[in-house]
């Protein structure tokens, strides 16, 4: 299956919001007006990135405060991790 193009700047204007991607929203968002989107489209697709940010944030928030209880953040540090520390 292939995408169309209104359907692809669609999903972009979305996980721009979801990636808390400020510059790219707004790259984004005027693109899919010059391609000839709704505004009310492009409002749908801000709400559903709206909505998987504020999912996935709830969820970090809550693996992160079950972490803290079962392991000290000074050990878990010692891990290694993903290399952000």
């Amino acid at each position: 299956m292939k995408l169309d193009a209104h359907t692809m700047r669609l999903i972009a204007v979305g996980a721009s919001v979801s990636a808390n991607c400020q510059p790219c929203l707004q790259i984004n968002a005027s693109k899919a007006l010059e391609e000839g989107l709704s505004e009310q489209e492009i409002a749908e697709a801000i709400e559903i990135g709206r909505r998987v940010r504020q999912g996935a944030a709830s969820k970090m928030d809550k693996f992160a405060a079950d972490l803290n209880q079962a392991v000290p953040l000074a050990a878990s540090a010692a891990d290694g991790g993903c290399g952000c520390g």
